[in-house]
């Protein structure tokens, strides 16, 4: 599977955007796909998850409230719409996907780049 994630750009804190990643090579079906970031200087850090099945979703309290992960399964796609970015947001973000079930996730994306300007 390749993902490819997109969406990342600089806004300033208040702002809000909507990050993409496309899987390709295989039609999702029986996966869990997340988001993750790693801000500068920090270890990687979970956002949020979605089972492709189900639908359901799963935050990590930093980002519940202001982040919501969704899918689109034509488009072989997730998103996460990022509402009040805060400057402590900035990070490159990544997109992973595991299969249901498994713990580690096997592949991942190269990350969009999300800047927040205070």
């Amino acid at each position: 599977v390749q993902l490819q994630a997109s969406g990342g750009g600089l806004v300033q804190a208040g702002a809000s955007l909507r990050l993409s990643c496309a899987a390709s090579g295989r039609t999702l079906s029986s996966d869990v796909m997340g988001w993750f970031r790693r801000a500068p200087g920090k270890e990687l850090e979970f956002l949020a998850h979605i089972n492709w099945v189900t639908g359901n979703t799963a935050y990590a309290d930093s980002v519940e409230g202001r982040f919501t992960i969704s899918r689109d399964y034509a488009k072989n796609t997730i998103y996460l719409q990022m509402n009040s970015l805060k400057p402590e947001d900035t990070a490159n973000y990544l997109c992973a996907v595991r299969r249901i079930g498994v713990i580690r996730y096997d592949y991942w994306g190269q990350g969009t780049e999300v800047t927040v300007s205070s």
